[in-house]
């Protein structure tokens, strides 16, 4: 593989952790995606591959980290899974009404409106949302964490083959 094909398999790669940070892009998916190109391009071989399956554990693992954790915490507080629906449902909205931070905006807001419709106390409410903004923001680090390692893993694999 070409040195100008490496270089812009690692720039999508950086894309994607960027995309990680602002939810405009698939983070975790673009990174693998990038790692699968490199894989194939040449033929593979066993390197590639071993570098490959290494990137889509880390991968999985990201992914499933992003959507349990923040279910099981809002869990554990008693926010039903319908709470994060709707959370879900207002950062779409957002995005699209409030550029840019319509993404965080519309699911506080949609969160902090689920809580408070179910619970009728403005206190317990922002509490819930607040535990779940917490855990949305430790998966963000695991997905994030996922990512810089699954750059870090193609780059040693560059390195060695």
């Amino acid at each position: 593989m070409s040195g100008d094909a490496q270089v812009l398999i690692g720039i999508t790669m950086v894309a994607g952790i960027v995309g990680i940070l602002l939810p405009v892009l698939p983070g975790l998916l673009l990174i693998w995606a990038a790692g699968l190109w490199w894989t194939i391009a040449d033929g593979g071989g066993p390197t590639r591959w071993t570098v490959f399956a290494v990137l889509t554990g880390l991968f999985a693992l990201g992914t499933i980290a992003k959507y349990v954790l923040p279910a099981r915490s809002a869990a554990a507080r008693g926010a039903p899974l319908g709470t994060l629906v709707i959370g879900a449902v207002g950062a779409v909205v957002g995005f699209f009404v409030i550029p840019v931070v319509g993404v965080i905006v519309g699911g506080v807001l949609g969160i902090y409106l689920a809580e408070y419709v179910r619970l009728r106390e403005p206190g317990r409410a922002w509490d819930s949302t607040r535990a779940a903004l917490v855990a949305i923001g430790v998966g963000l680090l695991i997905e994030l964490t996922a990512g810089v390692l699954m750059f870090g893993v193609w780059l040693l694999g560059v390195w060695v083959t």
